[in-house]
């Protein structure tokens, strides 16, 4: 994707001691970032504050990092934010995170249009308040035009599921003889997942220190780069996104092969 270099450099002034924006190479930014935003109710939880706390000081670092990747030149941004599981939560928690999810979208779509980002949603927002489901689809629609960086929300999503789900896909094409069973291959079940049409992640960013996939992107991520941080997630600054980005600029992808020197 096409970045603005002022407005990239404007961004990442006064930089600290241990990363600056030269100690990446622009030319090489991953194509597709996932990040499961991970302790927001510990960060909340450690300033003796309501778990709900964390959760609205978790939307600001997700508007940072929709802005940073969209500077860096980010063609898809990834990001898990309820899980299939989440549901079981107490219920106090699970409004309050339908609630921000529509008031924070509706905040944010004035950044989209300017930034031109387009919304994806990855999970079955069916099953969504519909409240939330409404505000959702406005969304979609209003950003359906734009032509920059995809980001892909990740709501009421699990990856074991939505295999399932492309699986049943499958064998409804098969029985209606529009696939032949001898013909189904890798591409095929690509096809038919949430997230049909874009890359693979080549850098995955986990915060608050657990080594753990949570269900997220298992079929997407078999040759991805993983990143973990012991920082919470309301504290992931655009510092911490470059500290992720230059880790991942110096690994070895070998994809199951071998790298000549």
């Amino acid at each position: 994707m096409q970045r603005d270099e002022a407005k990239l450099r404007e961004y990442y002034a006064g930089a600290p001691d241990d990363i600056s924006l030269s100690d990446v190479d622009l030319e090489r930014i991953p194509s597709h970032i996932s990040i499961i935003m991970d302790g927001n109710g510990r960060w909340a939880q450690a300033r003796g504050l309501d778990r709900s706390e964390g959760h609205v000081a978790g939307v600001d670092a997700l508007r940072e990092a929709v802005t940073t990747s969209v500077r860096l030149g980010v063609d898809v941004l990834s990001v898990y934010a309820f899980s299939t599981e989440n549901w079981r939560r107490p219920q106090h928690e699970v409004n309050l995170l339908m609630h921000l999810f529509a008031t924070t979208l509706v905040k944010e779509l004035p950044l989209f249009a300017q930034e031109n980002v387009r919304l994806l949603f990855l999970g079955d927002i069916d099953a969504l308040p519909k409240v939330t489901r409404d505000v959702f689809e406005k969304g979609l629609e209003e950003t359906r035009g734009n032509t920059g960086m995809v980001f892909a929300l990740a709501v009421n999503y699990g990856s074991r599921a939505e295999i399932a789900r492309a699986a049943r896909a499958l064998a409804r094409d098969v029985a209606a003889g529009r696939v032949d069973a001898d013909e189904v291959d890798e591409a095929s079940v690509a096809a038919r997942l949430y997230t049909a049409g874009l890359p693979d992640p080549e850098l995955l960013i986990r915060t608050s220190g657990e080594n753990r996939l949570s269900n997220f992107l298992l079929w997407q991520i078999a040759y991805t780069e993983f990143y973990v941080t012991d920082t919470l997630w309301p504290d992931f600054t655009r510092w911490d996104y470059l500290r992720a980005v230059r880790d991942f600029q110096g690994r070895k992808r070998r994809f199951g092969g071998v790298v000549n020197k």
